[in-house]
């Protein structure tokens, strides 16, 4: 697996020019012994003079979001499991995020002892999921503290490395199976079955099926359909400087029966038909 830096696409945010007009987002690299397991730190801050709701169609990834809402005079920490819904927030008055977005698959080497579908569709509070190691290990509520006090980047991701080399990875080449699947699965064009993804495995569907329960949260079919309606929107996104989508050609594309299928999906994941979301996000 390469390391190219931080993704820079904006894929499964809806409006993504109107979010980065609003708060400060930016995307950083762990520390080299953590990215083969992470794709990247997100950290989001902002001062808002009316509230602003974000819209974010989830990747097929856990997170752990460390948070703090000045308004509201609240600080925690969580894990969020893979959201099966748009998620909305939100922001009000000044804030702060700071993310981990792990790589599909690439959360249990640090809580091994449940299956990663067992977090899907669940935010639950960090010290259900990590656990202190031994007396050296720092609190979970110092580490919250840690990441969200520091003004700087650099020091926000030297808390998040630490926190997270405390508590693994432990090595799991089912882990690391799962993740060059969920890759290939993002990546090559012509996986559009889970038939197709289980062949280039080698590997039977229930056993493919059970890889990405266990690994990844959800199964792979769900994962192909995501990555779909992702690309979908990233193109819809473009329309304001490249014209309308060829919306027939993407649906032929992305392995839709028809165009009906992708305004069906598109649709029923954002809450618009991609034409009508095309229209919204070019209008100045």
């Amino acid at each position: 697996m390469t390391d190219s830096g931080p993704r820079r696409d904006t894929r499964g945010i809806v409006d993504a020019a109107e979010l980065l007009a609003r708060v400060r987002f930016r995307r950083h690299d762990p520390a080299p012994e953590l990215r083969p397991y992470l794709e990247h730190y997100w950290f989001i801050d902002w001062e808002l003079d009316e509230p602003y709701a974000s819209h974010v169609v989830p990747h097929p990834s856990v997170n752990v979001v460390f948070q703090r809402y000045r308004d509201e005079d609240t600080t925690f920490a969580e894990v969020a499991g893979i959201g099966l819904e748009l998620f909305t927030k939100k922001l009000t008055g000044v804030g702060r995020v700071c993310g981990v977005q792990f790589r599909p698959g690439g959360f249990r080497p640090f809580a091994p002892d449940r299956p990663v579908s067992e977090w899907t569709g669940r935010r639950v509070p960090l010290d259900t999921v990590f656990t202190d190691t031994d007396a050296t290990s720092a609190s979970v509520a110092t580490s919250v503290a840690a990441v969200l006090d520091p003004e700087t980047d650099h020091a926000r991701v030297a808390a998040l490395d630490a926190f997270l080399l405390a508590h693994g990875p432990a090595p799991d080449p089912q882990a690391t199976q799962a993740m060059e699947l969920v890759q290939l699965t993002r990546t090559d064009r012509s996986i559009r079955r889970v038939s197709e993804l289980a062949s280039a495995a080698g590997l039977s569907s229930r056993s493919l099926q059970r890889l990405f329960a266990n690994y990844v949260g959800v199964g792979p079919k769900w994962v192909i359909l995501r990555y779909r309606i992702h690309e979908a929107l990233e193109r819809a996104e473009a329309t304001g400087t490249e014209g309308s989508p060829d919306w027939a050609g993407l649906a032929a594309e992305l392995g839709y029966s028809d165009q009906a299928h992708l305004v069906r999906d598109f649709t029923a994941t954002v809450g618009v038909p991609p034409t009508a979301y095309a229209r919204q996000v070019s209008d100045p």
